[in-house]
């Protein structure tokens, strides 16, 4: 314990000078003044879901190419801000992800094969191929529904956590958007009301320097996003987001102070997205590629590889082991929901109303006397 309020302690006081909470330098040494000093198993763990997340990434931009499936979300570059951020979550806290954060999911115990369904929008499909790939809903995981719509689930996230304050639940509710998503109405309906009601809310804002194509100097003139924070008398911090263990005990000092009943704070994890928005934006349109090649340098995964092999916990054939098994797990999910049968024509209609309307039963009855499409 007086490890973490050591840390507490020097994270807010680096917060208020402006600064950016860091652990892990670019050869995996630590700053021993903010070292959490976490348990190697967890660090280990953080790390293997960090490599699988991004092994699933370009698993799913070569299906997408391929024609065999429709989209992709990737989160390249940002996996430590995702996974280490969901790692400090407890058991019964709830995340509510905008659709980058499919890794927290993961690593909340949602599984594989589920994902691959949604992928493929087959009848295993817990959506029923009504969702856009990618947009998964875990309910049992604790994790929401996936929506596209910028910055609505800020609002559901408060609403949740204040839910649970009214019924006295130990919950928090932690809330993932981009900067971009700082610039929305449901951003600051969201904040405000946070503020007002000291709901248990921790806002998890991902800046990686994109709001699809627009940086992020130009989406806001605030010298900082974190700083918005300060107007609706919400506390922020600030970390490095491509750090892990810089991630995990931030991310944990907030969700300590929100379960304490001490309200909502908002954790700003500066990373930086090495890949396209999504597989259906071009990226060499509107930024430079030396850019993001200067951005390599602070890669989370290798950096978190460096720490755990400077521990000598870590080395190149457990790395080759792993990812070898990742693989194989992969293909052998793809396979299945490859070959999964379509979703029924009838499910279209079912469970839109508890009891379906006259107009629903004769329009079902036509689409299935007609042709399908090959």
């Amino acid at each position: 314990m007086d490890l973490q309020q050591n840390y507490s302690t020097t994270t807010l006081r680096s917060a208020a000078k402006g600064g950016v909470m860091k652990v892990i330098d670019l050869d995996g040494r630590v700053d021993p003044t903010t070292d959490p000093r976490l348990e190697v198993a967890l660090v280990t763990r953080i790390y293997r879901e960090m490599v699988r997340a991004r092994l699933i990434d370009e698993r799913m931009n070569a299906l997408q190419r391929q024609g065999r499936v429709g989209f992709h979300v990737g989160a390249y570059g940002e996996e430590a801000s995702i996974i280490a951020s969901a790692a400090a979550l407890r058991p019964q806290d709830w995340l509510f992800s905008c659709y980058r954060e499919i890794g927290a999911a993961f690593w909340r115990g949602f599984e594989l094969q589920s994902y691959l369904d949604n992928m493929f929008g087959n009848a295993n499909d817990i959506a029923e191929g009504r969702q856009m790939p990618d947009h998964i809903t875990a309910r049992r995981n604790h994790f929401a529904a996936v929506s596209s719509v910028i910055g609505t689930q800020i609002i559901n996230a408060v609403g949740f956590s204040w839910a649970a304050k009214i019924r006295k639940e130990d919950v928090v509710t932690a809330v993932y958007f981009g900067d971009g998503a700082t610039s929305a109405a449901d951003f600051h309906s969201g904040m405000n009301f946070a503020g007002v009601f000291k709901t248990p809310t921790v806002f998890l804002l991902r800046n990686n320097g994109w709001a699809i194509s627009i940086p992020a100097s130009r989406q806001s003139a605030c010298r900082r996003l974190v700083d918005k924070a300060l107007g609706y008398g919400v506390p922020a911090l600030c970390c490095d987001g491509n750090d892990a263990l810089a991630t995990y005990a931030t991310v944990q000092r907030a969700v300590s102070s929100a379960a304490e009943g001490k309200g909502p704070m908002l954790v700003e994890l500066q990373t930086y997205r090495l890949g396209a928005h999504t597989t259906s934006d071009d990226p060499t349109r509107y930024r430079n590629e030396s850019e993001v090649e200067r951005e390599r340098k602070y890669d989370p995964i290798r950096r978190l590889r460096l720490y755990l092999e400077n521990l000598e916990v870590w080395s190149q054939q457990e790395d080759e082991k792993l990812i070898e098994k990742i693989h194989a797990e992969l293909q052998a999910a793809i396979a299945r929901a490859e070959n999964a049968p379509r979703p029924a024509v009838a499910s279209i209609f079912e469970k839109v109303y508890r009891d379906q309307p006259a107009h629903l039963r004769e329009q079902q009855a036509e689409c299935e006397r007609g042709p399908r499409a090959r």
